[in-house]
């Protein structure tokens, strides 16, 4: 592969400390020290270059995922896209993209990979078939615990812990998982016996046991594990006004232990006012800035239509009623876990909608240490990741947030709190955000950085007072030192990378769980875990990319 050079650029990489002039070298498709020579040399005067977009949280992949999309037909018809390239095949979507037109619009902002968050063990095959689908882009997923019977039974039962710690890291192996997800720990089992809420305290009707236990027991075995992402939780009580008391609840269940709380914007609800809904964004700030133990992604909403896929089946019942339009889908699978689809429309002059909007920018805003805050709209749940740019004008330009703020329900544009908040985020805290601050939360050590070893995932943005537009075309994307996009058009479609980690473990749980899959299961066990030969074929050949796990507790 030829050598490069990125010539005078203003290098902003957070994980160094560097935000300044300086050349960026490229050989094999890795950065590396200055060279003498190379084959091409870039003026990027003018310029910042970033390392590649990490998406860490957004469905692009899996069962909810292809549900969303034949349940919106109609919004694929409306939304066909002409190619603008020789390179791009014909994909449509706008809420729900297909997988092509996934990878085309990522690469045209300058993100180099992205992770599913909610991957079924069940259906864990046709989840990477179809991230593998998606060009260009590495990814992974995490896969989904907590509400599974066996781990439930477990728990009730009162089993050794390291029987269930291994059981955790034999279902990481299996799935070929980056870390694990629960949603809504314990409720999504507990709908199944007709519980229409489980606070965190609160016992499972048939197993006896609390969402708190479930937190406590999966952060710890992921911790005694290795596993480098901390436990990903989607809390109790999503969407619901006073949820934040459930929020509060859950870091304090943590009790230290590293634990990574997502879409939190969808649990900062409190019941204040006269419409008893109200944003409880300080309190929540407050309880992350004094955790150092947790991170977040905030899952900021954007106006406009959308369709809200979750595995959440019990608040996903609970909001079928406002879905615009009126249809929805409800489903279980092999008693793993479940999905709702509900589409959904968020509308500027809604209170509630207006008010979620503001309670996101508020976290953003209010979080003091952006390494623990990572950008996302949870796509397509608050809204889809093509409005990434516009966000982060959000919330680099006060004036603009204010005109914006000015449009919305009265009552929201009087009182949110956010009129008060003069902070402006700078270019290295949203590169801390998309990049720096993914690669550490899930142990990517040679991405999201610009140093020499690691990966040529480069974006040179075209300096511009318009952050919006900035962000939305870059001028050069590179994939691991290839070109991929130059102004919003492909130039190249590499196969993406597939990261996954390999947890060590006591094969013994092997053969408890060959009794549960054939007492209970409808896929023999010995054919339940993927290989790396099928995960490589799975994914159209692309590059295996296994993260290591620390080998001792991290203090």
């Amino acid at each position: 592969m030829k050598t490069l050079c990125l010539r005078g650029g203003r290098v902003i990489d957070p994980s160094h400390g560097v935000d300044e002039v300086r050349d960026v070298y490229v050989s094999d498709g890795r950065i590396v020290a200055p060279l003498a020579r190379v084959d091409e040399e870039i003026d990027a005067g003018g310029c910042i270059i970033m390392a590649g977009g990490i998406d860490m949280h957004t469905h692009i992949g899996g069962g909810k995922v292809n549900l969303a999309r034949m349940l919106l037909p109609e919004e694929h018809r409306g939304r066909s896209v002409v190619k603008p390239g020789p390179l791009e095949l014909a994909s449509c979507g706008g809420c729900t993209p297909g997988t092509l037109a996934i990878g085309y619009r990522y690469v045209e902002m300058g993100y180099t990979a992205a992770f599913e968050p909610a991957m079924l063990p069940a259906n864990a095959r046709h989840a990477h078939m179809e991230m593998g689908d998606v060009p260009v882009l590495d990814h992974g997923a995490y896969v989904l615990l907590g509400n599974d019977e066996i781990f439930l039974e477990m728990l009730a039962r009162g089993e050794d812990f390291q029987l269930v710690r291994d059981y955790a890291a034999w279902t990481i192996n299996a799935s070929k998982a980056m870390g694990v997800k629960v949603v809504n720990p314990a409720g999504i089992s507990a709908f199944k016996f007709n519980q229409r809420k489980l606070d965190v305290d609160e016992q499972h009707t048939h197993w006896q046991v609390t969402p708190r236990q479930v937190l406590q027991t999966l952060a710890r075995a992921l911790r005694e594990l290795g596993v480098p992402h901390p436990l990903h939780i989607h809390g109790s009580n999503l969407g619901v006004a006073g949820n934040i008391e459930s929020t509060l609840q859950t870091i304090a269940a943590l009790e230290g232990l590293p634990a990574h709380l997502t879409h939190i914007q969808f649990h900062a609800y409190g019941k204040e006012g006269p419409k008893k809904f109200s944003s409880a964004a300080l309190q929540l700030a407050e309880a992350v800035n004094a955790s150092p133990n947790i991170s977040i992604d905030v899952g900021q909403i954007m106006f406009g239509q959308t369709v809200t896929a979750s595995g959440d089946t019990m608040r996903q019942y609970a909001q079928s009623g406002l879905a615009q339009p009126r249809k929805w889908i409800g489903a279980d699978i092999e008693c793993d876990a479940g999905c709702g689809v509900v589409p959904f429309r968020y509308r500027e002059q809604s209170y509630v909608n207006a008010l979620q909007w503001a309670i996101g920018l508020e976290i953003f805003l209010l979080v003091r240490d952006p390494w623990r805050v990572v950008l996302t709209t949870d796509h397509p749940n608050g809204g889809p990741f093509t409005s990434y740019p516009h966000l982060i004008r959000l919330l680099m330009d006060r004036s603009f947030r204010e005109e914006q703020l000015a449009k919305l329900h009265p009552d929201v544009a009087a009182n949110a709190a956010l009129r008060s908040i003069t902070r402006e985020l700078t270019l290295t805290e949203i590169a801390i955000m998309t990049r720096s601050a993914p690669a550490r939360l899930l142990g990517l050590a040679d991405r999201g950085h610009l140093g020499v070893g690691a990966a040529a995932d480069i974006v040179v943005y075209r300096e511009q007072a318009d952050v919006e537009a900035m962000f939305a075309r870059p001028g050069l994307v590179y994939k691991d030192g290839v070109l991929v996009a130059r102004d919003g058009q492909i130039t190249a479609v590499p196969v993406g990378g597939t990261h996954f980690i390999a947890p060590e473990y006591d094969h013994g749980i092997e053969r408890r769980l060959r009794r549960h899959f054939a007492d209970h299961g409808q896929v023999n066990f010995d054919h339940v875990a993927i290989g790396h030969d099928e995960l490589c074929s799975c994914c159209r050949g692309g590059r295996l990319l296994p993260t290591a796990c620390f080998q001792e507790p991290q203090a």
